[in-house]
């Protein structure tokens, strides 16, 4: 199903700068960050860490399954990865990540597509054992320039709470 890609939104209370645990709202939607991947973008990733044809071949890749050249997977994950930490992340609170669950390639990312996140707090809780702070699991979507969902996570990030 195709949407109108959502407009960006920076209703954080603070700055990345000067965000911590208490600023991040379950239920507050984030939409972020833009990025384009150009045919070279995704040759030299794939070159270097995913060599499946249909990543490193052009010609290969429009005689195969996509009928064309599409990023990897890893590739569209590292481009969430980097909007997420320029726009999204504390830069002053982040304590890193134990990880993601529900990791979902739904589309494929082809040459030219231009990709933005949104994320939804889902629930962010103080941490029992650690009180200083809390974890934060954010549901994200990365959406192409058309508004089509091409990857969906759960991230799960530590983050210390306000002095």
């Amino acid at each position: 199903m195709t949407t109108t890609v959502p407009a960006p939104t920076d209703n954080f209370t603070h700055p990345i700068e000067d965000r911590y645990f208490e600023d991040y709202v379950p239920g507050a939607v984030h939409v972020f960050g833009s990025s384009t991947l150009t045919e070279q973008d995704i040759l030299d990733f794939a070159r270097r860490f995913d060599t499946q044809s249909f990543h490193t071949d052009p010609v290969a890749a429009q005689a195969g399954q996509f009928q064309g050249l599409i990023a990897s997977g890893w590739h569209t994950a590292a481009v969430m990865m980097r909007l997420y930490a320029d726009h999204y992340l504390s830069k002053v609170a982040s304590l890193a990540s134990p990880g993601v669950d529900e990791l979902r390639w739904q589309r494929p990312v082809r040459p030219g597509d231009t990709l933005s996140v949104r994320a939804t707090i889902a629930q962010a809780r103080i941490s029992r054992s650690k009180p200083d702070r809390g974890i934060v699991h954010t549901q994200v979507e990365v959406l192409n320039q058309h508004g089509e969902m091409v990857l969906t996570m759960t991230v799960m990030n530590m983050l210390r709470r306000r002095p």
